[in-house]
């Protein structure tokens, strides 16, 4: 995939939706548990993460099938609405991430413009980098928005066939001609690994995937699952075997994951009796683009903090704060803070009233 850095994500998008009409609480909590893994995972660095729950390709899934209901009205509107949620909230993040950056050496050219308009990767400095290497995923989701007219256009003259062609872009990228150096291999090495579960969601709106029968679904699920961890176990990424450094095992893994989650369509009904945890996930969807945008700058900050920690004696005492745990913990304070802080750009974005808690 394109860069070095680590990979998790998790889609802007407007409410989720059943084929019905009535609110899909399913993609609220698959959000928001993609979330927690993204944190997680760029925290601890646990490699067996992406297996147990590949949050990449459940979110892109998810846009696809919120992106299809949308096109149902005219798409330069579905267009520019999409654009503006995503927009600018990345202009708020990129004001301040770039004004810290030029305090710390970092001096912009040309390429500066990808701010403005991610259709590439966003540059920065070394000092940055943890904090805007996220943007990877925004950038991917950027395209897959610009494509999906002609995307849904082309799924829906034939679904199945699309959905077996999906695959092969990945698989030449990575076992045929290489993955382009710079941008274009970035945006290309993204949007092939994530192109099936993209397609994957059109096929969930569209109720393909109802229309197949279980057993094969199962089935076909199950061999690309195998075909994945085949794949990644032949090709370990620093002696790991890590899903977000291996393309094509992610791509295999991830389209076999999906495929059953959204053929099962597992249901949340009883978070409505735990109002703490109903209230969280509403939250984390209302906030999503800035969990996602400032995790990354919390896990920064938290070093520090815990650095100031060590000189409370009472603190030093009764806590372990040489374990990552403590890092986990003065992260989701700060992620609170930045949703105080930013959160309400997603409401002025969404053409909503600014609210400091959703």
């Amino acid at each position: 995939m394109g860069g070095a850095h680590r990979r998790t994500a998790l889609a802007p998008s407007p409410a989720a939706v059943t084929g019905t009409g009535g609110r899909d609480r399913s993609f609220d909590v698959l959000r928001a548990v993609a979330l927690v893994r993204v944190v997680s995972y760029h925290t601890f660095e646990w490699p067996w993460l992406g297996f147990v729950f590949p949050s990449m390709g459940v979110m892109f899934a998810l846009a696809g099938s919120l992106m299809a209901r949308s096109l149902e009205r005219p798409a330069p509107g579905v267009l520019r609405s999409r654009l503006r949620r995503l927009l600018i909230p990345v202009w708020l993040f990129g004001l301040l991430l770039g004004a810290a950056m030029l305090l710390h050496g970092w001096v912009p050219g040309p390429d500066a413009l990808y701010w403005v308009f991610p259709v590439g990767d966003p540059p920065g400095n070394a000092w940055g980098e943890q904090a805007w290497a996220v943007l990877w995923y925004l950038r991917a989701y950027l395209w897959f928005v610009l494509l999906s007219p002609l995307l849904l256009r082309l799924f829906r003259l034939a679904p199945l066939a699309a959905l077996a062609l999906a695959l092969v872009p990945v698989a030449v990228l990575e076992t045929v001609t290489g993955v382009p150096e710079g941008r274009l291999g970035n945006g290309l090495s993204d949007l092939s690994a994530f192109l099936f579960c993209w397609l994957l969601g059109f096929a969930h709106r569209d109720g393909v995937l109802d229309r197949l029968r279980r057993s094969g679904v199962l089935a076909a699920g199950v061999a690309l699952m195998v075909a994945g961890t085949w794949w990644a176990v032949g090709h370990p990424v620093d002696g790991t075997v890590d899903l977000d450094g291996i393309p094509l095992a992610q791509a295999l893994w991830s389209a076999g994951f999906v495929l059953l989650l959204l053929r099962c369509r597992p249901r949340f009904g009883a978070l409505a009796r735990h109002p703490v945890a109903d209230r969280a996930v509403t939250v984390f969807n209302a906030r999503a683009v800035t969990v996602y945008l400032w995790h990354e700058v919390a896990l920064m900050a938290a070093v520090p903090v815990v650095d100031l920690m060590w000189e409370v004696p009472a603190l030093e005492r009764h806590l372990a704060l040489d374990s990552l745990w403590v890092q986990f913990g003065v992260a989701w304070v700060l992620v609170a803070v930045a949703v105080l802080c930013f959160g309400w750009v997603e409401d002025v974005a969404a053409g909503r009233r600014p609210r400091l808690v959703p």
